[in-house]
């Protein structure tokens, strides 16, 4: 019997039920499924209070880990055949609960020389954060055998709208009536089942070589070259406003809010100002960078991590 672990951190629910129907399509009678969820103390509660949810950036983006319930005995006891491992995407960062895992000798224990299969589902920005993944994922010394990514397939200013819907109301509804559901779409979840096949396959082959291969044919990786070019600049400006703030005070202190404040309209400058010039500056150089956005697709949609 082969054992599969799934781990994961879902604040809306979304992408526990992405990951149950992917292993759910698993053969019960030769594949062992166990689960541990990533459980922060304190919860980060959903709906977010807008306050809070700004107010968790510089620790997120700074990937500082805070306190989580570990894993229990029957799990930490285990070796696994492969680690299905599902995140969430904070501020272009996996997740405050994500990065705490990874961050933490329950991590070593667990991944270390294990295969691992990463699925993100996020709004649409991933690629540094995948990168961030890799990274976190050498550093226990892991193996990253594949990768999935699903997202918010509508375009970047109507998602920015129905998130904010989603994440501040709780309700993955229509907003107003005339926009779009939020989140990964009801198509997507169910039809996530298609990847665990050639898991499956590479489960009891025991071979990896090709399951990244085999994903990318069902689709489960789409480069996007204007997000890609605006991901890196977010990163750049994040990082000098996160420096900035965490010297402000403890989360909720009133001297750190009030450069939270400031951030929270930065942001909404960003998204509505500055990412359509870069948008404008992107397809101004749209042919000379051709040969780089051909070696970066094939970068970002592979398992592979460049050094440093």
């Amino acid at each position: 019997m082969k054992e599969v672990l799934v781990i994961h951190y879902s604040q809306t629910g979304q992408l526990t039920t992405i990951l149950n129907n992917v292993v759910a399509k698993l053969d019960s009678e030769k594949i062992n499924v166990s689960f541990y969820e990533i459980v922060p103390d304190p919860l980060f509660e959903f709906p977010w209070e807008k306050e809070k949810f700004y107010d968790a950036f510089p620790e997120t983006f700074l990937q500082i880990p805070s306190k989580f319930n570990p894993p229990k005995s029957e799990i930490l006891d285990k070796k696994y055949d492969l680690v299905l491992f599902g995140y969430q995407v904070w501020f272009l960062t996996p997740s405050i609960p994500i990065n705490s895992f990874l961050k933490s000798d329950f991590a070593k224990r667990l991944l270390k020389d294990t295969p691992v299969v990463t699925l993100v589902t996020c709004r649409n920005m991933w690629i540094q954060a995948q990168e961030k993944m890799k990274r976190l994922l050498s550093n226990v010394s892991a193996n990253l055998v594949g990768h999935i990514a699903l997202v918010d397939r509508h375009i970047n200013h109507i998602s920015v709208i129905t998130i904010a819907h989603w994440m501040f109301s709780g309700r993955k509804d229509r907003y107003l009536g005339i926009f779009p559901k939020p989140g990964i779409s009801d198509n997507d979840i169910a039809s996530a089942e298609k990847f665990a096949l050639p898991i499956e396959r590479a489960i009891l082959a025991n071979d990896f070589t090709d399951l990244q291969e085999n994903l990318l044919r069902l689709d489960a990786v789409r480069i996007n070259p204007f997000l890609v070019r605006t991901d890196e600049r977010g990163n750049v400006l994040f990082s000098k406003w996160a420096n900035l703030i965490i010297k402000k005070g403890k989360p909720g202190s009133a001297k750190r809010l009030k450069w939270i404040a400031l951030f929270k309209y930065y942001l909404l400058f960003a998204i509505w100002v500055i990412a359509p010039i870069v948008f404008v500056v992107f397809l101004l150089t749209y042919l000379p960078m051709t040969s780089k956005r051909n070696s970066e697709r094939k970068y970002y949609s592979s398992v592979s991590l460049k050094e440093n």
